[in-house]
């Protein structure tokens, strides 16, 4: 099962925690952050429990639904997208990684879109998630 490393809905996670959680992921993790608050100021974030089978997760929001979300796991993170249909054809138009096109459209549809949840180990993958926050953003 796909869980969070942090389980326990008492405990609001930390910095601190989550920084030894994800290890080397954590420059990362807050480099993603920084790019949704570059292309969107406004933005708040908030940490969430998704109940006792799946933990923590933290999400990045504009005025009405999540641009990003980022799941700790253990020794690096999760960044999780729901795009419709038109952020959907921007995505399949793009340059962006195959893998990630073919993973979004092996996706359930559901009435607020499809989503996929990628792993995030090594900087190199940033390129294509900013990309997919800044079509998330387009539409």
């Amino acid at each position: 099962m796909d869980t969070s490393i942090f389980m326990d809905k008492a405990v609001l996670p930390d910095e601190e925690g989550l920084k030894s959680a994800i290890g080397n992921t954590y420059p990362l993790w807050q480099a993603l952050k920084e790019y949704v608050y570059t292309k969107y100021p406004k933005a708040t974030e908030e940490w969430f429990h998704s109940g006792k089978n799946y933990g923590w997760g933290f999400r990045i929001k504009d005025k009405k639904r999540a641009i990003i979300y980022l799941l700790p796991r253990d020794g690096y993170f999760k960044a999780a997208f729901m795009f419709g249909q038109k952020a959907t054809d921007a995505i399949m138009a793009s340059d962006i990684e195959e893998a990630i096109k073919t993973e979004l459209m092996a996706a359930t549809v559901y009435m607020e879109g499809r989503g996929i949840r990628i792993g995030i180990l090594e900087e190199k993958q940033l390129d294509d998630i900013n990309k997919l926050i800044d079509i998330k953003l387009t539409f």
